[in-house]
């Protein structure tokens, strides 16, 4: 019997309400231990998808008013019977019911212990489970989409779709071969390189929304670059929302970096404004330049800042050499003054541009777009299912290696057993992917990253 287990399911800290969840066999039982009714009806007799009040108490002592939520079993989150106690928020009462849950008779749940339960009690499916934490710590509209959408099984559906294609190829194959005497339709050459070459195709679909879902999630590391007095303080403010960063007519405000998390249309953005980049003899502010150059280096996008009003410097032309095969957009900035510089000559060393007024904000959707199509995200449809996790990234790759190998072995005209074993592997790793064939060093592992409470 699995030990039943409690854990706090809303976050620390003053709120209104706050949530002890307890799954397990003895979940209602060890609520009635801690919980009395006003309607003196026990939890243990309540029916589920009902509610109750009451009064928590622990050893005579009453804690707080309480509402006890029950869900029968198999018909709950975790698939077991569990009791959601909410009380008054803060700190301390959350922490106070959940010891006296603990006291009788509950076990501490580790982290992600009640969505490992789920999953192991058949409620979803390991990709499901995984974006559970998605969903929680969606910081945008389009991650938020991709993890609900995998939590209804598009991911899942995508993945069935291919296997159910092999699995297809691997039974008529290992049928023909298995049983000659039959009457088993004759292998089919170019129906089999057909079905392997669709799924090829989709694998290599799935694998590329990796890298877009994975900037949805994480953002990607902005480095804000120019010489000084370009305007690179003002779109920080601007993307910022705030006033980050120290704006004035002085050449060489902004002598360190400063950092900012923004959202950019559907990109999180770790947005870092540098010192503008020129000759100095001044030792202070050539040490924030030359950061500002090493920056450059490992930035995963770069927003470029050139003055739209004045012609270009020997330090503009010397960013546009610093941006050779770098990640960049060139921000055109002061687009509300009358142009002075080269924008066709910048365009030609930096292929994503826009001009912009970081003053008035005009031109700040025009650069959300450039940054979508430099990061992958403007033509992803997060509500179809995409690969969220480096575990899922390995396996579709892996079944995408086999089927490969079962066209490659086609090609050369490889017995079909040869071609019936590659192909078993690639199913072999979809249903890895899915966690319909995994082990439980990796179903431990998945779990390890999920918060205490879910």
């Amino acid at each position: 019997m699995e030990k039943t287990i409690a854990a706090i399911s809303t976050p620390n800290g003053q709120g209104g309400m706050g949530v002890i969840r307890i799954s397990g066999e003895g979940a209602l039982e060890t609520a009635d231990k801690i919980f009395r009714s006003v309607s003196g009806k026990k939890v243990s007799e309540m029916k589920g998808y009902t509610a109750s009040f009451g009064q928590i108490t622990d050893s005579g002592e009453v804690i707080d008013d309480a509402v006890v939520l029950v869900f029968r079993a198999p018909h709950s989150y975790t698939g077991e019977d569990v009791a959601e106690i909410s009380c008054h928020g803060g700190m301390y009462i959350t922490k106070r019911v959940l010891r006296a849950v603990l006291n009788n008779g509950a076990s501490p749940a580790h982290a992600g212990e009640f969505t490992k339960r789920a999953f192991l009690n058949g409620k979803m499916g390991l990709t499901e489970a995984e974006s559970v934490m998605d969903i929680i710590s969606a910081g945008g509209k389009q991650s938020a989409r991709a993890a609900l959408s995998s939590l209804k099984g598009r991911l899942h559906d995508r993945i069935d779709n291919v296997r159910e294609v092999l699995l297809s190829l691997a039974a008529h194959l290992s049928a023909w071969a298995d049983y000659p005497e039959d009457e088993i339709p004759e292998i089919d050459n170019e129906e089999l390189m057909t079905g392997l070459t669709k799924c090829k195709n989709e694998l290599n679909e799935l694998l590329k929304t990796y890298d877009a879902g994975k900037v949805m999630r994480e953002g990607v590391d902005t480095v804000i670059a120019g010489r000084p007095n370009v305007g690179k303080s003002t779109l920080m403010n601007l993307l910022s929302g705030c006033e980050r960063s120290i704006v004035t007519n002085i050449p060489g405000t902004t002598r360190d970096i400063i950092e900012e998390t923004v959202m950019l249309g559907d990109v999180p953005l770790r947005l870092s404004d540098t010192a503008g980049i020129h000759s100095t003899d001044d030792p202070v502010e050539s040490i924030g330049v030359q950061r500002a150059k090493d920056r450059l280096l490992s930035a995963g996008l770069i927003f470029a800042v050139f003055d739209a009003s004045m012609p270009l410097s020997e330090d503009d032309l010397e960013l546009l050499e610093l941006l050779k095969n770098a990640p960049a957009v060139a921000v055109i900035n002061k687009s509300d003054l009358e142009s002075k510089t080269d924008i066709d000559f910048i365009r030609s060393k930096v292929s994503h541009s826009v001009l912009i007024s970081a003053k008035t904000g005009e031109g700040a959707d025009a650069l959300a777009a450039e940054v979508g199509e430099i990061v992958g995200t403007s033509g992803l449809d997060a509500s179809q299912g995409i690969l969220a996790t480096e575990r899922q990234y390995s396996d579709a790759a892996s079944a995408l290696r086999s089927v490969e190998e079962a066209i490659d072995a086609l090609n050369m005209g490889i017995t079909y057993d040869a071609v019936t074993v590659v192909i078993e592997d690639a199913i072999n790793s979809l249903l890895e992917l899915t966690g319909e064939r995994v082990t439980e060093a990796v179903v431990d592992k998945v779990f390890s990253h999920f918060c205490v409470g879910k």
